[in-house]
């Protein structure tokens, strides 16, 4: 067998999840606009995908658009007229900061408070950092 038949075999041989390309993706905020407020219907199941805690969430979104919220079963509402993209935004910075690996660009983390302080844990490449952030 030549290199390149071995390539090939080899490669067939991998498992199905690891010759695919996963890419990580937020799903948009879903919600409307009630008077002065803004009811937000999928911001749970964002949170499930960040892998995060939703009160967290919130809570960055919270002060980023320096508008109050309250968390009611599955809906979460802004007490200000927002935008959908003025949302979506904010759940982009948050994913950047709180979710994504600064060394290797994964979501594979997990999050934790010491002495309070926040710390991102990547269980992809094993890197372990700070975050100089107040929420």
């Amino acid at each position: 067998m030549d290199y390149k038949e071995l390539l090939l075999r080899g490669r067939n041989q991998l498992p199905e999840e690891q010759t695919k390309s996963q890419r990580f993706e937020i799903p948009k905020v879903k919600g409307h606009v009630q008077g002065n407020k803004t009811i937000i219907s999928n911001l749970g199941e964002i949170a499930k995908t960040l892998e995060r805690k939703l009160e967290l969430l919130v809570k960055f979104i919270e002060k980023q658009l320096a508008a109050k919220a309250i968390i009611e079963k599955n809906f979460v509402i802004f007490n200000a007229k927002l935008s959908a993209g003025k949302i979506n935004i904010r759940i982009q910075q948050f994913a950047d900061q709180f979710v994504i690996c600064k060394e290797c660009g994964k979501p594979d983390t997990s999050l934790s408070k010491d002495t309070g302080v926040f710390f991102l844990k990547c269980s992809a490449c094993g890197a372990k950092y700070s975050l100089n952030t107040k929420i």
